[in-house]
């Protein structure tokens, strides 16, 4: 059950009660489904039964598959509701990232050279070490302490926007915390988030499940997944990955 593949189970994310509750459901509803069981590409603290890991139910991602299981006699009926999604697309744009090594950068750049969007880079008031061993050491010591890093800019005219492009290295198989600052500073309420992310091979990570939970009342568009700095066929990727979501044209 652990590792390889997360699974989806069929529960909606969200708080569960506070009576004790044998095999508890979760929420009644939601527009959030839960995946148990860590994949390929996340850390031990991941793999386990108890770690509720959401995304929308029409989405996917690398790490993510399912179980097929037939239910036991008397067990009742599952029924779905309705999926809730919204298409991305439409409204002014903003191109929000963090770099570190200037990967995020490029491919921020190179976004908003096909779009216009205007871009936003999350910056810290005390930045990280220049040096790679030591960032290391300071991204895992704020996951551990899920620490919100103070930025140091801010937008100003967040409700301009209706969509945000949010750009990230992944770091240790999730978002950078100062991302988590980002995402806490504003209502997302009605608006979109389309994911990119940089990496060395770890792909997202639960890094689209980090950004579900801090941002419940957005909808999410198809995230792009960019090896490094993206090489030769960024440009052409981007341009997909941007028509793909309704960005252009």
């Amino acid at each position: 059950m652990h590792g390889n593949v997360g699974e989806w189970v069929w529960d909606y994310y969200g708080d569960y009660g506070t009576e004790a509750v044998s095999d508890p459901t979760g929420a009644g509803t939601g527009t959030l489904r839960v995946y148990r069981g860590g994949g390929w590409n996340d850390f031990a603290k991941n793999m386990r039964s108890a770690y509720r890991a959401t995304l929308a139910e029409d989405k996917g991602s690398f790490n993510i598959g399912i179980r097929l299981v037939r239910g036991i006699a008397g067990s009742g009926v599952v029924a779905s509701a309705d999926m809730q999604s919204e298409e991305s697309g439409g409204g002014k744009v903003l191109i929000a990232y963090f770099s570190w090594g200037g990967n995020t950068r490029g491919i921020a750049q190179e976004i908003q050279a096909q779009t216009g969007a205007d871009l936003f880079e999350i910056e810290l008031v005390n930045p990280y070490s220049d040096d790679y061993n030591t960032v290391l050491d300071e991204a895992q010591r704020d996951q551990n302490e899920q620490a919100r890093p103070e930025l140091a800019a801010h937008v100003e005219n967040m409700d301009d926007y209706d969509t945000i492009i949010l750009g990230y290295p992944n770091w240790w198989a999730s978002i950078p915390m100062p991302i988590a600052s980002f995402l806490e500073e504003y209502d997302f309420l009605g608006k979109t988030i389309i994911p990119f992310c940089s990496h060395g091979g770890g792909r997202f990570g639960q890094s689209l499940t980090a950004i579900a939970k801090l941002a419940p009342d957005a909808s999410m568009g198809e995230a792009l997944s960019v090896h490094y700095s993206g090489g030769s066929s960024l440009s052409e990727d981007i341009t997909e990955w941007l028509r793909t979501n309704e960005i252009l044209e």
